[in-house]
């Protein structure tokens, strides 16, 4: 009796219904949790539909013939890219928690509400986060720790914490967008084939005048809301100089943060550095509220302080002043604080991961490429591919790659210089990211700020304004720079890695 090899399944082109599929289900679910749960939706339920997203678009690759072992190294591809924002999050969380402890965050508070009138509030916060972003080049850096401040700065003077975040938004992408040291910026050049200050001083075209219509917007609503401080401001600012000691030297951590960004330390160990600084100072700084915050008198001194930094970087600072901004604003962060973000990153980059290796997002986006006849129509294209990546695939880096990644030949066969695609493509790409829930732009900031996404998105000014400027641009032919054509016999494009 003769034996046979056993033959594998025969691998088959996804269907444009296989493509489609997923991605009902996905606005399917997310529309329900939203509509179920309301701005809860992200406390789980939009991560529950992320993850039945995921096993739905894993079926259908199941069905077409591909192993279970190659999804599933395709899953561990798409955890492995976004370990370095996991260990950002947690950073930033322990961070929160030391700097609250430290004085680092009540000191920012304290000094913001004597120098920032509330009439031009929104103005400065987006400004201030501009400055610090193009200096350290980190968008998620700024408004973990200057955004953080100025939020909580707000509902002191009387302004609305939910504008000041999408002022917040709308200066730390600015500044990410235009900053030589912003790892998106280098990403978006190299990915097109585009000298880094090149893409910069396209990018400028679009960027100024978005944010300069977004500093109209804010100046705007700064001066018609005409609001004076609350009558509790006085008592809070007395209560905080009870509780910390206020002085510059409780700054030294966001100092030292500043230092190790502009010295391009990875963030990951900037932020961590940066948040033991800050337990350290507490010891030094605020002793009182440490041992206020452990309240436990059968631990010696020394033990009170090392639970104290422990506790503050794992489940975040707790304060009870009886005020209830100062209790707000304070009892916050910990690592722990950002597992919820964690959890809808890794469903998010997953699903995202697995519909553009198994050729699933090609399927639709092809078609659509070849019909794109015009410049106008090709941007529009762009356009509505990396801001649907944001909302598909939930991560802002995928949202740029892939549109970098897939239109470069197309770009160089219409004649059209590489700087025209990383501009449009960081326009859409990038700033639309913490415009989603479910995005890991999106559920970072609405974590770090304390604001949803839902609530901010309509005053990330910046953040609309760019990808319709860059649209306008392509439609327009209005600062388009050109070359002589490249045919395509000269690059072919890259396969898909399961054709």
């Amino acid at each position: 009796m003769s034996s046979q090899a056993p033959t594998s399944r025969p691998i088959k082109e996804p269907s444009y219904l296989d493509a489609l599929i997923p991605l009902v289900v996905l606005i399917f679910l997310i529309a329900g949790s939203v509509l179920l749960f309301g701005l809860g939706a992200i406390d789980g339920p939009t991560q529950v539909g992320l993850i039945l997203s995921t096993m739905v678009a894993a079926v259908i690759i199941l069905k077409n013939g591909h192993p279970w072992s190659a999804i599933a190294a395709s899953g561990g591809r798409a955890v492995a890219s976004i370990v370095s924002a996991i260990f950002i999050l947690l950073a930033v969380g322990a961070l929160i928690g030391t700097w609250n402890m430290s004085g680092t965050i009540p000191t920012l508070v304290h000094y913001g509400i004597q120098l920032l009138q509330p009439s031009w509030f929104y103005l400065a916060t987006a400004m201030v986060c501009a400055v610090v972003s193009v200096g350290i080049g980190s968008s998620w850096t700024t408004s973990g720790t200057i955004g953080v401040g100025l939020v909580g700065i707000a509902s002191l003077v009387g302004v609305s914490p939910i504008i000041t975040a999408g002022a917040v938004i709308s200066g730390a992408y600015f500044g990410d967008k235009t900053s030589p040291l912003s790892e998106t910026t280098l990403l978006s050049a190299q990915l097109a084939g585009a000298d880094i200050y090149t893409h910069i001083r396209a990018q400028l075209w679009t960027s100024v005048p978005a944010f300069i219509i977004a500093m109209i917007v804010f100046a705007i609503l700064g001066f018609q809301e005409d609001i004076v401080a609350n009558v509790e401001t006085a008592t809070d600012l007395a209560k905080l100089d009870q509780l910390f000691w206020i002085t510059p030297l409780a700054l030294i951590p966001m100092v030292f943060l500043v230092f190790l960004s502009v010295r391009k330390v990875p963030a990951s160990l900037a932020i961590m550095s940066a948040a033991l600084i800050g337990g350290v100072m507490a010891v030094i700084l605020q002793p009182q509220a440490v041992v206020r915050f452990v309240n436990d008198s059968t631990l010696a001194t020394p033990l009170v302080y090392i639970k104290g930094v422990w506790a503050a970087m794992a489940t975040g600072y707790q304060e009870n002043s009886g005020i209830a901004d100062i209790d707000r604003l304070l009892s916050r962060g910990g690592m722990d604080s950002m597992l919820l973000t964690l959890w809808i990153i890794i469903g998010a980059v997953t699903f995202g991961t697995l519909m553009e290796e198994f050729g699933l997002l090609a399927k639709l986006i092809n078609p659509v490429l070849y019909r794109a006849k015009t410049t106008g129509l090709l941007y529009l294209t762009i356009v509505s591919t990396a801001i649907g990546l944001n909302i598909v695939a939930g991560d802002q880096y995928i949202a740029l790659v892939l549109p970098a990644r897939m239109f470069r030949l197309e770009f160089q066969k219409r004649g059209l210089q590489p700087q025209n695609l990383s501009r449009v493509a960081a326009d859409a790409g990038t700033v639309t990211s913490p415009l989603v829930p479910w995005n890991s732009c999106g559920a970072f900031m609405s974590a770090t700020l304390g604001i949803s996404t839902f609530l901010y998105l309509p005053y990330a000014v910046f953040n609309i304004a760019s990808p319709i400027l860059s649209l306008a641009y392509g439609i327009t032919g209005f600062k388009i720079s050109r070359m002589p054509p490249i045919e395509q016999s000269e690059e072919q494009p890259e396969a898909s890695p399961n054709a």
